[in-house]
């Protein structure tokens, strides 16, 4: 599955996974965002990894800010907007399903 977000007055995120069991796998996180330090990606795609499909977006940006090291700094777009990108991707999903 593939969703995208540009977020207001900043950078294009986009999420790419697989779903497996009715859960997120594979999960990738990427676009024209920057986040420092770049070992902070990883924490993205690990807070993602494994969460149900059936999640609402709130939950994604909670384990989002939940899962990001504390001294990482993401700029040009934030947990909401990558939690837009991935229900995005749901919803593509949902569709291509139907």
């Amino acid at each position: 599955m593939h969703g995208e977000y540009k977020t207001p007055g900043g950078k294009l995120v986009a999420v790419d996974f697989a779903v497996s069991g009715e859960t997120m796998r594979g999960v990738q996180v990427s676009g024209d965002f920057f986040l420092y330090p770049d070992e902070a990606l990883d924490d993205l795609n690990r807070a993602l990894e494994g969460l149900p499909v059936a999640l609402v977006a709130a939950e994604a940006e909670a384990r989002l800010r939940d899962g990001l090291r504390p001294d990482a700094h993401l700029l040009g777009t934030s947990p909401e907007g990558i939690a837009v990108a991935v229900r995005r991707a749901i919803e593509a999903g949902e569709g291509d399903r139907a």
